[in-house]
């Protein structure tokens, strides 16, 4: 039965009173968003989506805009009783409505919400390698003692905001103050002369701890702060690595990491996106790009 002959769900921008409900469909696709994620998620960008006539969200779709050149789309979720009536599509579209045509949108799509995305403009132009490690095997060799690493604080902000916006492309003020507050550790790294070239976060997901963003100047400074990262955590880690980082993908093989997926990174509004210095080892989450 097409559900749209009783009732027709209206399009709303969500706002912290519906967090209960995103998490409800958030976990009847088999995905983990937790109240901490989706918190973060609101406060540094907007979800969209519908309701029932019961009042249960049974889509959404979230923005994240971090300047004017590039803002990321995730959260595309639809409930599998609505799915055909293209409630994700005007959720999404809705999302790309809050931009200006001229901010690339970025995602990073499902094998399912591909040809969607496809028909709505945007293209491939990398992946994302997914990582999931059950059992942390510890590589002692690899440890350094000419270099530091520290808990964060605040007076290193400005270092690590600048170490970020050549990783990433783009200024994400907001959403790092947003992510460090959510983290269970923030960690820099400094050379030599106590100048920070690194730093790394943890989150505590309800299924893995998630590990990112992570932005060193190569791979085995990467691996340096994973090492410290996941020390004394029991269960579970995640990390999202951009495509072009074989040297810390093998590393992190090495550890006892094992790829779980390669989804492709799709863009609209232009033919790239913005230039990064190489220097990102690890994304935040697929939601943030």
């Amino acid at each position: 039965m097409n559900l749209l002959n009783s009732f027709t769900p209206q399009l709303v921008q969500f706002n912290e009173l519906d967090i209960p409900g995103l998490i409800d469909l958030s976990a009847s696709v088999g995905w983990d968003y937790d109240k901490y994620e989706i918190q973060t998620v609101l406060s540094s960008g907007k979800i969209f989506g519908h309701k029932n006539k019961n009042g249960e969200v049974i889509s959404s779709a979230a923005i994240i805009e971090y300047d004017k050149n590039l803002a990321s789309i995730g959260m595309v979720i639809v409930n599998d009783s609505y799915r055909g009536l293209g409630l994700g599509k005007l959720a999404t579209q809705k999302c790309l409505d809050s931009i200006s045509n001229q901010t690339i949108a970025m995602l990073i799509a499902t094998e399912a919400g591909k040809p969607m995305y496809e028909k709505m403009g945007f293209r491939t132009t990398d992946s994302i390698h997914k990582y999931i490690c059950e059992s942390y095997i510890p590589n002692n060799s690899s440890i350094n003692h000419s270099f530091n690493i520290e808990p964060f604080s605040d007076k290193d902000f400005s270092e690590i905001l600048k170490l970020d916006h050549g990783a990433f492309g783009v200024q994400r003020e907001h959403f790092l103050v947003n992510r460090i507050a959510q983290a269970k550790e923030a960690l820099i790294l400094k050379d030599v002369d106590s100048k920070i070239i690194a730093y790394g976060l943890s989150i505590n997901g309800p299924v893995q701890l998630v590990l990112g963003p992570i932005v060193a100047p190569n791979p085995q400074l990467a691996m340096l702060l994973v090492g410290q990262l996941t020390k004394n955590h029991h269960g579970p880690f995640r990390i999202d690595v951009p495509s072009g980082n074989e040297d810390f993908m093998r590393n992190l093989e090495s550890v006892g990491f094992k790829k779980a997926s390669n989804p492709p990174v799709m863009i609209k509004n232009g033919e790239q996106l913005p230039p990064r210095d190489q220097t990102l080892f690890a994304i935040a989450a697929q939601i943030f790009g």
